[in-house]
Parts: structure tokens; sequence; C-alpha cells
């Protein structure tokens, strides 16, 4: 299989509804706002885009909708590589819904699927039950479609070992692993593990960006590119022993601390406000009534310091 993950920063799409339901038309307008932010890719069907309160059959067209409109931009502008789409939507528990819901994404022909580190083994016994798990379910799935793995933390976090690990890159299936241990050290290990192998280690913790980067991390998968991916895209293309960097660090660690607030309607909010996408506060996932007018104050706040950070860095 010849296929290279693109490094870089892809975010984690999150879903605009209209009236309770999906606005597949916002879907396309924030899949062109990362693409103008320069993101590098995005990941669909992820947990901030709620899948598990979306229909099989919304998690598929969402997954349709952004290839969709990512090569129609793509097509407008050949002078940059299209963006990489890597999607998920796994959440079922039982086996044979689990191969349904990943094939009829894979069917979609985003550039990897991913798989949800908790769905396997999901008693979460042994490593070695992981593994076996995993190879069980790999083998229903399309022999020539790159693979990923998402430490998703819901409904429980399910991180990887150094042994399951080593065996994603042993595999030759694997290509993307969205780490969500927030642990600069082993990260470091990990990356260390996969090196010589098709496997890329992407980030989803502002805080632990820099340094992460500076042990050959792979790049940012993670909720913040939703507020300001352009300074996410700064520190991946800055010198990363630089102060300037060192300084952007510091910017975007603090920042990600509005991740703490009403996710996503947080981030919605800010769409709305700041970035023209039209979208509802609403979400299934989280309750809109607790973005109290304090939170949107904090959001404000962001917004303002993150513009002036933009024109010392991008």
């Amino acid at each position: 299989m010849s296929f290279e993950v693109r490094g870089g920063v892809y975010p984690t799409m999150i879903t605009p509804y209209k009236n309770g339901e999906v606005d597949y038309d916002a879907v396309e307008k924030l899949t062109e706002w990362y693409w103008k932010k320069g993101c590098h890719g995005i990941f669909a069907a992820c947990q901030s885009s709620e899948i598990m309160f979306l229909s099989l059959e919304d998690r598929v067209k969402l997954v349709r909708t952004v290839m969709k409109k990512t090569r129609e931009l793509a097509a407008q502008d050949p002078s940059r590589p299209p963006m990489m789409i890597v999607a998920s939507g796994h959440i079922s528990d039982d086996f044979d819904a689990q191969v349904e819901e990943l094939n009829l994404i894979a069917a979609e022909k985003p550039d990897a699927l991913i798989l949800i580190s908790n769905r396997m083994d999901i008693a979460n016994t042994t490593e070695d039950k992981w593994i076996e798990d995993t190879e069980k379910l790999i083998a229903k799935l399309p022999a020539d479609m790159p693979l990923g793995v998402y430490e998703c933390p819901k409904p429980y976090k399910r991180l990887l070992t150094d042994k399951m690990v080593k065996w994603c890159a042993d595999s030759g299936r694997f290509y993307f692993v969205k780490d969500t241990c927030c642990d600069a050290e082993v990260i470091a290990r990990r990356i260390k593990i996969c090196e010589g192998s098709n496997l890329k280690i992407l980030n989803a913790n502002a805080q632990t960006m820099l340094s992460t980067l500076q042990n050959g991390g792979y790049g940012y998968c993670g909720v913040m590119a939703n507020f300001h991916p352009e300074l996410y895209c700064a520190l991946w293309e800055s010198d990363y022993n630089s102060r300037e960097a060192s300084l952007l660090q510091d910017f975007l660690g603090l920042a990600a601390t509005i991740e703490s607030l009403t996710y996503p309607c947080c981030a919605k909010y800010y769409l709305d406000k700041y970035e023209g996408i039209a979208m509802e506060r609403f979400a299934r996932s989280n309750d809109e009534k607790l973005l109290t007018k304090y939170q949107t104050d904090c959001v404000d706040q962001l917004a303002e310091l993150a513009d002036e950070m933009k024109k010392q860095y991008c």
C-alpha cells in the first residue's frame, strides 16, 4: 500500500445543527473554513462531531459531505495539496455492528479509517485481548484502506500500551494515532517506537504540543483547531527551538483551557460570532444552557487575544 500521512493540523470537526438536525450546509462552510485557515487535514466523525449521538446514516453522510467539499476545494486551488480526511464513526458495542459502520465509512473513501481504541476488548482486560480483537476487526475491513487509532475519552479512555503501539506499527495497516494521553514523555516514547514504520503520532493535547513536535510528532489533531487553527499551523511551521515557538506554545497551552467550558457549544458560539459560520449553539452531547454569560465572555476574551497573536505569527 503506497500511502503516507500528511503531517500538520487536523481539527476535530464539530457537527452544526439547525432545528435539532444536522446542518449539512454549515458542514460544508466549516470544511471550507478549515481549508482557508491552512489546515492540513480534518478528523471527521469523531467525538467532537458527537458521533455517539448521530445515527449511522448521519455519520456516513457527514463523512460524505466533508469528502465532497474537500475535493471541490482542492480542484479550485491545485496549488496546494488537498486536505487529508481521516474519519471514524466507530461507536458500537456489537462486533457485527462495528463491521457494518466501519465499512460504510470506508466506502466514502476517506484517506484513513480510524478505529476507536475502547471498542476493542471493550471490557478492558489485557493488551493481548485488545490485539486479538483488533486483528479480528481489521480482517473484516477493506485490505487497501489505511487505518488509524483514536484514544477517544468516551465512553472511557483506553490508552495504548507500548506493546499495542508496536503491534500497530509492525502490522503495516496503521498509519495514524490520535494521541490523547496528555503526557509528553509517553508521547516521546511512542514516537520512538514508531520510528521506521508508517505509523505517525498526532497529539490532541495543546499543552504538550511543542515538546511533541521537538521529539518528532507529526502534528496536532484536537479541539482547539475549531478556534484558531492558523496558530497551530504557525507552530507546526516554526523553528521548534526558537523563542517565538516557545511563546506561541505558551499562548496555545493557556488558551486550550477553554476546552473546560461547555464544549462543543463554546466552539459553535465562537464560529458563529467571529468566523461568520452561522450555526446554533445547540449540541446533543452537552446542554447549551450551561454556556453562561461568564463562559461566552471567556470566549470573547480569547478571540480578541488570538487576533493579536495572529498579527504576530500568521
